[in-house]
């Protein structure tokens, strides 16, 4: 994944860098007076001066993240909330540069940002996959024992799973992300080539003609099923539509008591009527196996 910035943006980050290279750089001594006025008083300006004289720290970290392919005022915007989080969390009256305090603040919110966005499959959720991530390439580089296919060896894996002190599992699975990358699937395969990729996923789902055959199917079903039905008698209708047409079906017992009949004689009126209902549809239907998908005659 690549992002290229519009002219518009690229001038903004431009001017945005430039003015953070010409802040002066602070002295301990201002920095512990400005860290002192904003904690204890909450000096706007005091925070400001702060938070302004440390921006190239912010400006150097995200272009060393430029190579994820992220925009680079993105990376910009996020190594800011580091530096504000730098900010309200110093304590100056530990014998620590207020800059290398911030450095840290910076850079982690960058990278948590670029684990975030890199891909759409989420990255890592945890410190050992966190330092995997960002240390995997260089240490690619450095132990340089790759197979064939571009890959680490077996041994590579296993001296990076030991430098790191994660599994040799979780360096195939990291490597494995990194080497792959995001596609639309509105991308076109060339040029000279208009086919979109999407194109080549199966579709497991019925075609619209099947989906229209079926909706046709299904009423002609219902409507066949109504003609049938009518021709039963009040009874042994009021005993199909509960027993077969509800999505919750009531138990002989239950159906005897509101008829006023036994259980028993419930079960011999359902299978009387069903019959009734086959011979009916025998007589209407061309083929009448057309109506027979669902269970409703499997019991007669």
């Amino acid at each position: 994944m690549n992002h290229i910035d519009d002219p518009q943006t690229q001038k903004a980050n431009l001017a945005y860098i430039k003015s953070a290279m010409d802040e002066p750089v602070l002295t301990k001594e201002r920095e512990q007076e400005l860290a002192y006025a904003w904690r204890d008083r909450q000096d706007a300006k005091a925070m400001q001066e702060l938070i302004k004289a440390y921006m190239r720290l912010v400006v150097s970290a995200a272009s060393k993240f430029k190579n994820y392919g992220l925009p680079i005022g993105d990376l910009i915007q996020e190594g800011n909330i580091g530096l504000l989080q730098a900010v309200n969390r110093f304590e100056p009256e530990r014998d620590i540069r207020f800059s290398t305090y911030a450095t840290w603040w910076i850079r982690s919110c960058i990278q948590d940002y670029v684990l975030r966005n890199w891909s759409i499959v989420r990255t890592g959720t945890t410190a050992a996959h966190k330092s995997l991530f960002f240390n995997l390439r260089r240490l690619r580089a450095k132990i340089n024992e790759s197979s064939s296919d571009g890959y680490l060896t077996d041994a590579g894996k296993t001296q990076v799973a030991k430098a790191l002190n994660v599994s040799k599992k979780e360096v195939e699975e990291m490597e494995g992300r990194m080497r792959a990358s995001d596609q639309s699937l509105n991308a076109t395969f060339s040029d000279d080539n208009e086919e979109e990729v999407g194109s080549l996923l199966a579709d497991n789902g019925p075609s619209p003609e099947e989906i229209v055959i079926g909706m046709k199917d299904a009423q002609s079903r219902s409507k066949w099923l109504a003609q049938a039905l009518g021709q039963l008698s009040d009874r042994e209708q009021t005993i199909i539509k509960e027993r077969h047409l509800k999505h919750e079906t009531v138990t002989l017992e239950e159906l005897g008591k509101d008829l006023g009949i036994s259980k028993e004689r419930v079960r011999q009126l359902e299978q009387k009527a069903l019959m009734k209902l086959k011979i009916n549809l025998q007589k209407n239907i061309k083929n009448p196996s057309d109506f027979y998908t669902s269970d409703l005659f499997h019991a007669a």
